[in-house]
């Protein structure tokens, strides 16, 4: 997206910093931080839910410099997938890269994207495993991708709509989830609020939302997820960052809770009974099946409000200012198979870490 744009984003990001406030008796213990080497590395979480923290992970090659790490997935495989935004004055750059699941550097593809590089996610179709893309400039559009980067479709704003008729009606796709029947969802997270719905042959279905605060209204619905957890009736849970909350809709858009529990959701995924939500107010959290808090990792108030420098963020240009076992903003984060946590971060360096679940 441009970096006006993220502007516009980022002081809504402000309206909402005092949603991030919780009591300070709910941040688990950051434990093991050092040794006398000082090269423990620290442990977050708490109960059945500790991880070991490494940062920086990933062997980085030379001809590829982070950007704002915006987006995560693992395939089948455990191969790791990172999309990461460079500025648009800069020379264009490889937006996607992957990583074998001990971060050794394996390919990267998708200059097209460098600037406008946001959600990244993984579907298996029969035998075989697809992206689904979302850019955030030049124009906005989603694409369908092989995972060594070949183009399948490319999908601009959706006309058909209605929703778009003004000319400077903004499309800006954040991330897209998937439904059973094998249809998809698009959040226009940074454009014009709205969710899309496409059948399983990626034609337009309905769309719902736009900008407020009411139930179905959305101020940055950046991220969504099929919550399909055992016990649950499918819904459709959109991180509705903006108004500081996540709202379930029904597989065909209606409405049907509001979740609190989150500061400035960005995305979600579910394992088993958990779900994940990567929040950019410093933290990562995870919740039960009945979306009651598990636990805020990495959460510390004073932290968070360092962090958020009334609105300043300055620390996300600083990693000399960074400390082991917590987060400044947590833009994506997804599970591999054994259950790790792998989180990207919209800090002017880029990072990605990773959570070795240890309990």
């Amino acid at each position: 997206m441009s970096f006006a744009a993220e502007n516009s984003n980022r002081r809504q990001f402000l309206q909402t910093a005092g949603v991030a406030a919780m009591t300070a008796s709910m941040a688990p213990a950051i434990l093991g931080a050092s040794d006398k080497s000082g090269t423990k590395k620290p442990i977050i979480g708490s109960g059945e839910h500790k991880y070991e923290v490494t940062h920086g992970w990933g062997e980085v090659p030379a001809h590829i410099k982070w950007g704002e790490t915006h987006g995560v997935a693992v395939d089948s495989q455990g191969f790791v997938y990172i999309k990461h935004r460079t500025r648009a004055a800069e020379a264009p750059m490889d937006s996607i890269a992957v990583f074998d699941p001990d971060g050794k550097f394996v390919r990267s593809w998708g200059k097209q994207y460098h600037s406008g590089g946001h959600g990244i996610d993984i579907r298996k179709e029969g035998n075989e495993e697809f992206l689904y893309l979302c850019v955030t400039v030049g124009p906005g559009r989603i694409i369908k991708a092989t995972l060594k980067g070949e183009e399948i479709w490319v999908k601009e704003k959706p006309t058909e709509t209605g929703k778009y008729d003004d000319p400077n009606a903004l499309y800006k796709p954040t991330n897209i989830c998937f439904a059973p029947d094998g249809g998809f969802y698009v959040a226009d997270g940074y454009g014009s609020h709205f969710i899309h719905q496409y059948d399983k042959d990626a034609k337009w279905v309905r769309t719902w939302g736009g900008f407020g605060d009411q139930p179905g209204q959305f101020k940055t619905p950046h991220g969504l997820w099929l919550d399909d957890r055992a016990g649950r009736e499918p819904r459709i849970a959109v991180c509705d960052r903006a108004n500081g909350r996540l709202q379930y809709f029904t597989l065909d858009g209606k409405h049907t809770e509001f979740v609190g529990g989150v500061s400035f959701p960005a995305h979600l995924e579910t394992r088993g009974d958990v779900m994940l939500c990567p929040d950019l107010h410093a933290r990562v959290t995870l919740l039960d099946k009945d979306n009651k808090v598990i636990t805020h990792l990495g959460y510390d108030q004073a932290w968070t409000d360092a962090v958020l420098d009334g609105g300043k963020f300055t620390m996300r240009g600083k990693p000399e200012t960074w400390e082991p076992g917590k987060f400044l903003h947590p833009h994506d984060a997804c599970f591999d198979k054994a259950g790790n946590i792998f989180v990207v971060e919209w800090v002017l360096t880029g990072r990605v870490s990773l959570l070795k679940k240890v309990s």
